[in-house]
């Protein structure tokens, strides 16, 4: 159509028409498309793991003044949403008594300084045709994941090798206290005589109790959502490469 008729029909002047057309963008509108490329650069950049709070932190950080519901609406805009996925579901394993510690940590998981609480645990990660699995040790004061291991197979050595790369990289002291479940893994001789060595305190999960180890849940939770189920897995050295970049 043409422009006289579209104007008529619209009821606007022509000549007002053609001020809009040739008037250059307002401060508002290029600040707004600023931020939108920002969150766009973002968003990619954290492999689509990002929401608009995380984006927002991050923009806030780099110098980029925007709040929450801005970041939001324009991940709306441009059809941008962080991956989800399926809940993580804890599934409690066959265990016997022995070597059974304490629930030293019940459940108080707010630290007042590094190094005074650390939870470890398992989860698995599938492959095209197996499964790996993933020990992690964090320290609930900064919610840092200080030590992980990830092998093919489910032993001691597994959870000792997550330990291991945690006390290399930290100065521990006496009375830390450790906190697992009851595996196999964590109630070996060999793994219990490493926290000795350290002077740690160990503390296990009652026996069916998710929520003794919320805080490994959550993040476990969290790695599968953003990562392990938007992946497809052939071998441990691919698992590893992914898990190693998320991590570290």
């Amino acid at each position: 159509h043409s422009i006289v008729k579209m104007c008529r029909w619209l009821e606007v002047s022509r000549s007002g028409f053609y001020r809009w057309r040739n008037r250059e963008p307002s401060g508002r509108a290029c600040r707004r498309e600023l931020v939108r490329q920002a969150v766009n650069d973002t968003y990619f950049d954290y492999n689509r793991i990002y929401g608009s709070l995380r984006i927002v932190r991050e923009l806030n950080d780099a110098g980029i003044a925007c709040s929450k519901n801005h970041v939001a609406d324009l991940m709306r805009e441009m059809g941008l949403k962080a991956r989800n996925g399926k809940r993580f579901k804890y599934e409690v394993s066959p265990e016997s008594v022995a070597g059974v510690a304490d629930n030293v940590l019940a459940r108080n998981f707010t630290a007042s300084r590094p190094n005074e609480k650390w939870v470890s645990d398992i989860t698995y990660i599938e492959l095209d045709d197996g499964w790996v699995y993933l020990a992690v040790v964090m320290d609930l004061f900064s919610r840092q994941v200080i030590g992980w291991s990830i092998d093919d197979q489910m032993t001691v050595d597994l959870v000792r090798d997550a330990f291991s790369m945690a006390v290399a990289k930290r100065d521990v002291q006496p009375g830390l206290v450790l906190r697992s479940d009851r595996g196999v893994q964590y109630r070996a001789w060999e793994y219990q005589a490493a926290l000795e060595s350290q002077e740690i305190t160990p503390s296990m999960s009652r026996k069916g109790i998710c929520w003794d180890n919320a805080a490994m849940e959550s993040f476990f939770s969290r790695l599968k959502v953003e990562l392990v189920y938007a992946e497809q897995y052939a071998t441990l050295d691919s698992a590893y490469r992914s898990v190693f970049e998320y991590i570290e």
